[in-house]
């Protein structure tokens, strides 16, 4: 029963991958670092140095030093996604952080009317991210990312529509023990993209799309160096569930200084490897890789770099 479960799980997830990686703001839902997308991306327990407050902005609270990270995807059909962070903790009891993430396609072949090849062009999809976090009580807080989203669309050679919005993040982190912790995140409340297509369009006017939101549900253990992390996401769409998907990964770690994942969440199964060492300091610094594979079997590649001081 239990082997069936899980296969059902996987099965049910995949479907409805297809259905949302589809949906606005898919840019933001592919994994922002190496070491979330290795591990499934299930981190709304979990804290990523690389990027702290993207899957949970209520960990700037308990950050205790200053954290820079930034991050590389390199996928199939000249797509490409990059995210640069900054996260501190703001004394005595809150946290700070800016982010800015992009994802974009480039070599898009133009065409005249007459079908003869005119310039390549791109497009690309941009997400700042400004965070705040509290501690209510020592052992949980609670944080918000605000964002300020743009998406150019180019339509000629020397002519885009460009579509804007904002949105939001809510999460909620609960230490519920010296080796697990427990996540709650509502991501993408509220966030849309505004657009007006009179300059196109004889009937257009103005549009707005909007992105689906995802309320997640989430857990982290940690026992002598094995990482477990995990949640689950319920996806709405204009109020309406639209897809239920569970992400799990694991982390091993080899004399605290090598580390090995694997997982599975949002539709691909994904392994990675990190490093940490001291850059000035005793373990400042961390690189991670990712390898991914979605549900059409296009493969990806993350790198990061983390650097804490």
């Amino acid at each position: 029963m239990t082997k069936k479960a899980i296969y059902i799980s996987i099965l049910a997830s995949i479907i409805y991958s297809q259905d949302w990686g589809g949906q606005s703001g898919g840019f933001l839902r592919m994994g922002s670092t190496a070491k979330a997308v290795a591990m499934g991306g299930g981190f709304t327990a979990e804290l990523d140095q690389s990027f702290p407050a993207f899957h949970n902005p209520a960990w700037a609270a308990f950050l205790v030093k200053r954290h820079f990270g930034s991050s590389y995807t390199n996928l199939t059909l000249d797509r490409r996604l990059a995210s640069t962070s900054f996260a501190m903790a703001l004394p005595p009891t809150a946290g700070i952080g800016l982010a800015w993430v992009y994802g974009g396609v480039s070599d898009i072949q133009g065409r005249y009317s007459t079908g003869m090849k005119s310039s390549k062009m791109q497009t690309g999809e941009n997400a700042l991210m400004i965070t705040f976090a509290q501690k209510l009580v020592p052992w949980l807080s609670i944080g918000a990312n605000f964002k300020i989203l743009r998406y150019d669309l180019p339509i000629t050679e020397s002519d885009q529509i460009s579509g804007s919005g904002i949105g939001f993040d809510i999460g909620l982190l609960i230490k519920t023990g010296i080796n697990s912790t427990l996540g709650i995140m509502v991501q993408d409340l509220s966030s849309n993209y505004q657009w007006d297509t009179n300059k196109l369009f004889a009937q257009g006017g103005p549009y707005q799309e909007e992105f689906p939101t995802i309320y997640r549900l989430g857990s982290r253990y940690n026992s002598k160096g094995l990482i477990i992390v995990g949640d689950i996401g319920l996806i709405t769409d204009h109020d309406s569930y639209s897809g239920l998907l569970p992400r799990l990964g694991v982390e091993y770690s080899f004399l605290d200084q090598y580390f090995f994942r694997g997982g599975y969440g949002n539709g691909r199964m994904a392994f990675g490897v990190g490093y940490e060492y001291g850059l000035f300091k005793s373990r400042d610094s961390h690189i991670d890789y990712a390898f991914s594979l979605d549900w059409v079997s296009q493969a990806a590649h993350t790198i990061s770099y983390a650097f804490n001081f």
